[in-house]
């Protein structure tokens, strides 16, 4: 799975236009959603927990055209609750947004 630097930067583009500064602050603002919402993944309980949070990143995912990230929390939500293979995945896909 690669990173889709493309599709990010120009959902950023469209929020921001041409402001580099504002587009760094809303790429931190992705990348720190998606690894709260991974924590709360992480740290669900129970199914109901893991479905929300899944639920949310997914939602963040779609805000941003983070098709990788999207598509790890379909499966995530289509998935067994908890399921440390989507966990490791999901993780791997927020460092790679880090550059």
């Amino acid at each position: 799975m690669a990173y889709e630097p493309g599709a990010i930067e120009s959902a950023l583009a469209a929020v921001v236009g041409n402001d580099p500064d504002l587009a760094a602050e809303l790429r931190r603002s992705l990348i720190e959603s998606a690894e709260r919402y991974a924590d709360l993944m992480a740290r669900a309980r129970c199914d109901a927990n893991w479905q929300a949070a899944a639920g949310r990143l997914k939602g963040l995912a779609a805000t941003y055209g983070a098709t990788q990230l999207l598509n790890l929390a379909q499966e995530a939500l289509a998935g067994a609750p908890g399921d440390p293979s989507v966990q490791r995945k999901i993780l791997r896909a927020i460092n790679n947004m880090k550059g």
